[in-house]
């Protein structure tokens, strides 16, 4: 039983002390509780936590999920008409590209939706709250990226390896491993640069629309007109990406087009890149 309350010196009256058996017989939500135990969390979240969940956020949704079916379902095509055309007779170099390109073309809007898809279903205030420090966040996103284009490179050598191996035990064809080391650098390039310069237009735009048809327009554009205008095709030497691409699936390249390729890189994926990781930082979270 409780006590009568009693009465300061000043005459307030002040809470009489509640005994054990009227606390126990208190509900649950209503007992304050226990301190808990062990040192509290002071570290920030770990960088490789962060790529993860961004991980997670590409791969693991509905439109991440379907994107990839596509791209497996245009690549299954792909290889089975080149098995089914001329007796299956070519070599690896062109199976790999018939690998490589819908990844190349597709696999970047996987990107453009990691960072969009923050602001149109608006969980960037749950992103930023979990980690305020936009830059790892940003970053994190970029790391990811660039995985999921070293996974793809991976899995279209594998595809593109048994296409070929089928091809020669099913159809008979003589085997034509060789490929030069630039070619599969600039396939892997390809692929790499693609989910890089999506991600770029994301960050840029922050809206999923625009971004996507600005990625495919923008570039498409620029080539039309550099390959169509006289006066645009110097700069297109140097600043339009498919052209100063092409030597290296050529299996060459001279200090020259070394430039040219590096200035279109810095260009079309480096600049945006960076200004995108600076609007990211900046922009505000509603």
């Amino acid at each position: 039983m409780s006590t009568a309350p009693t009465t300061t010196t000043a005459g307030a009256a002040r809470p009489a002390p509640v005994s054990k058996s009227a606390e126990s017989a208190m509900p649950a939500t209503a007992r304050v509780p226990s301190r808990i135990r062990g040192e509290r969390p002071t570290g920030r979240v770990p960088f490789g936590r962060l790529v993860h969940v961004e991980l997670r956020k590409m791969l693991d949704t509905r439109a991440g999920r379907w994107l990839l079916i596509g791209i497996a379902a245009i690549i299954a095509v792909a290889l089975t008409i080149m098995f089914f055309d001329n007796g299956g007779d070519h070599p690896y170099g062109l199976y790999l590209q018939a690998t490589t390109m819908p990844m190349a073309l597709i696999l970047p809007v996987v990107g453009i939706l990691a960072v969009t898809s923050e602001w149109s279903q608006r969980t960037a205030l749950v992103t930023f709250g979990l980690e305020p420090r936009r830059p790892r966040v940003a970053w994190a996103k970029t790391v990811a990226a660039l995985l999921v284009g070293v996974a793809a490179f991976a899995l279209s050598l594998v595809l593109a390896g048994i296409a070929h191996q089928s091809a020669i035990t099913f159809r008979g064809i003589p085997a034509d491993w060789s490929v030069e080391g630039l070619v599969l650098l600039g396939a892997g390039a390809y692929v790499l640069l693609g989910m890089a310069q999506g991600l770029a237009f994301g960050m840029l735009l922050k809206n999923t629309p625009a971004a996507i048809v600005l990625f495919f327009v923008l570039p498409t554009a620029w080539s039309i007109l550099g390959a169509m205008v006289s006066w645009l095709q110097d700069a297109a030497v140097w600043l339009d990406l498919n052209q100063t691409m092409n030597p290296l699936f050529e299996g060459s390249l001279t200090g020259e087009q070394w430039a040219h390729l590096g200035t279109s890189v810095a260009a079309w994926v480096l600049a945006p890149l960076a200004v995108g990781i600076w609007r990211l930082t900046r922009a505000e979270v509603k």
